[in-house]
């Protein structure tokens, strides 16, 4: 079972690269794939997946096991390379990523890939399908926890929002919203297409307790875990992680530029070397 009491930093930290590092290479396998929004929740993926939910890969299905929804599906290139790495799979199949018969495909589909619970890429519906797993482990009389990783350019969707009255109503406790907070959706900025602040108090509003917290500082993102209640029931849980948009690549640090890309040559080299040397302090750029 991957639940740890002791959080080794480190580790999750080597693991947040790892991510980043095989996106970018699984990238160039397939011709082009979404970095910036992949980077944005790396570190929230490796605490996650590595110090925080409670699973078992060698029983994928095991009835006990807390559910994940990547609901924006299009991060699912950073979710492959953990899986396998936790032992869901062999690494070597990704080597085939998105080629004609592979099972990893650009958006993640549950009925081929082991570790998967659920098919996502349409944004909008992962809460919705978060909240009947949630109502269905109350009924079966587990005490799972669901988490879903909502992007917040898809949280202007009415169906999350119906998801999130719903979930206020039946009192899911073991409900979490994890909300990759990066402020840019592949239209633009998140707050001139459809303004979702004060994101927090709109959450608490219908009746979730809020936390908010830097979704790249691994302390505060175990921190957020460690404040979630036990038991089923109780207010539904939302972590806001405030996030960068390709964070840990500065020419993809919110850009407009790399929702979707390809780092061929000189670039993929480039971007590699500076993936594996580490996050360095984010300067944003000034403001007009």
């Amino acid at each position: 079972m991957t639940h740890r009491s002791n959080v080794n930093y480190a580790v999750l930290e080597d693991r947040a690269k790892f991510i980043r590092t095989e996106t970018v290479r699984l990238t160039r396998i397939a011709g082009a794939g979404h970095y910036s929004s992949t980077f944005s929740c790396a570190e929230i993926l490796a605490a996650l997946y590595y110090a925080q939910m409670r699973i078992e890969p060698s029983e994928p299905k095991w009835a006990d096991r807390d559910r994940f929804i990547m609901s924006k599906g299009h991060a699912a290139i950073g979710l492959y390379p953990v899986l396998a790495d936790l032992g869901y799979f062999d690494p070597s199949e990704l080597d085939t990523y998105t080629r004609l018969g592979s099972n990893y495909g650009d958006h993640p589909d549950m009925k081929k890939v082991r570790g998967l619970d659920f098919s996502s890429g349409s944004l909008g519906h992962g809460l919705s399908v978060g909240v009947g797993m949630a109502l269905a482990g109350r009924m079966q009389g587990r005490d799972y926890r669901t988490y879903v990783m909502l992007g917040d350019g898809e949280i202007s969707e009415g169906q999350i929002w119906e998801a999130v009255i719903s979930a206020g109503h039946f009192q899911l406790g073991h409900l979490v919203i994890l909300l990759d907070r990066n402020g840019l959706s592949i239209d633009g900025h998140t707050e001139d297409i459809m303004g979702i602040e004060p994101v927090h108090d709109r959450f608490a509003a219908f009746g979730w307790d809020v936390q908010r917290v830097d979704g790249h500082d691994l302390p505060s993102v175990m921190g957020a875990f460690e404040n979630l209640p036990e038991g089923t029931t109780g207010k539904p849980q939302a972590i806001v992680f405030d996030t960068v948009k390709g964070r840990g690549v500065k020419r993809m640090e919110m850009s407009l530029d790399w929702h979707v890309g390809n780092l061929v040559g000189e670039d993929y080299d480039e971007v590699m070397a500076e993936l594996e040397a580490g996050l360095q302090p984010y300067e944003p750029e000034p403001a007009e």
